[in-house]
């Protein structure tokens, strides 16, 4: 299946990868209003004092710490999804779970009015209750005797997209101009109100996320033959789909909860990847992840830079940026279908 592909070139590829995180995770600490050169920090960090020293711990350290696991979650959860679904066009938002969050972020925007400190930690527990649940619906609605169907849970996905699009503009048509405010900038997405505090409650559900996608590389490279192959080759197809949804939910929900709405990252990493190297998910799945953080941190970035002293909202950067890399992706996959 991925025998015509070289290992070494899937082990540079990933290996590049592996480094350029480190590298844009020291551009996107050094750049910014205060300007620290990215070769200074360590010296800075041993020192430990003065003022570059508490730029760097207080605001930019969680916050491009934080940027680097979103972005690599969502693009965990896309390349995963993607295998799952044997569909390059699909991305995490298809599975209700992105939608969801969104949906539970505007609720306590707008019902819960005046919330002061209590919106620092309730408003990413909300989040990520509204993409919880949002999964676990799917996931009912895609069950027959059969097992659980991925067509029906695609579809099902679209059709609670569309439901749960019209409950946020109900929403928005309620909210008074300054939860109207919050609402906007929540659904673009942002990195700027990461602290310490919030990105360490999100890692313990992050790094379950981890453990349950990584595990399923060989399983996905068996299902890109087709169901019914990778049973005869010993594949638990429901196990593998209820670990791949449980943990694309998992790792969605906590990236929406911890930096809002930054959208097509799942699916433009997963891609560039395969462009790198090839489709093997032994490699494809730690390189998504790697290559996601770093255009999350490059992405944020760019958005406290191009605009400086104003902030454009990260979600923003990356639909500009993925928007024309997802339209290459549908004309490319067209021409392939005409010429099957």
């Amino acid at each position: 299946m991925v025998g015509t592909f070289p290992f070494r070139r899937y082990r540079q590829a990933l290996l590049g990868l592996t480094l350029l995180l480190p590298f844009a995770l020291l551009l996107g600490a050094g750049i910014g209003a205060y300007p620290i050169p990215p070769w200074a920090i360590p010296e800075i960090l041993l020192k430990g004092e003065g003022v570059e020293y508490q730029v760097l711990t207080a605001l930019r350290f969680p916050r491009v710490l934080g940027a680097g696991l979103v972005g690599g979650l969502l693009a965990l959860a896309g390349a995963v999804l993607q295998g799952l679904f044997r569909n390059p066009l699909v991305d995490p938002g298809l599975i209700g779970v992105s939608s969801g969050a969104a949906l539970g972020a505007a609720l306590f925007i707008v019902l819960v009015p005046g919330a002061g400190v209590l919106e620092t930690y309730a408003l990413p527990l909300f989040a990520f209750l509204g993409g919880l649940l949002a999964t676990l619906l799917l996931w009912r609605l895609a069950q027959t005797p059969l097992g659980v169907q991925v067509t029906v849970l695609l579809l099902a996905g679209i059709a609670l997209n569309a439901l749960v699009g019209a409950g946020i503009g109900l929403l928005t048509f309620l909210a008074t101009e300054e939860e109207l405010r919050s609402l906007t900038f929540w659904m673009l997405g942002g990195f700027s109100a990461l602290t310490w505090r919030l990105l360490l409650a999100g890692l313990p559900l992050a790094l379950l996320a981890l453990a349950l996608l990584l595990p399923l590389a060989r399983g996905l490279n068996a299902l890109a033959l087709g169901e019914r192959e990778a049973f005869h080759l010993g594949v638990d197809l429901e196990r593998l789909k209820g670990r791949a949804v449980a943990g694309a939910a998992l790792g969605v929900g906590v990236a929406v909860a911890l930096a809002g709405g930054v959208g097509f990252l799942g699916l433009v990493a997963p891609h560039l990847f395969r462009l790198l190297a090839g489709p093997d998910h032994r490699y494809l799945l730690p390189g998504a992840f790697f290559l996601g953080g770093s255009l999350a941190v490059l992405a944020d970035l760019l958005a406290r830079t191009l605009a400086a002293p104003a902030e454009i909202p990260v979600g923003v950067v990356t639909a500009l940026l993925g928007g024309p890399f997802f339209l290459y992706l549908v004309l490319k996959h067209k021409r392939e279908v005409y010429r099957a």
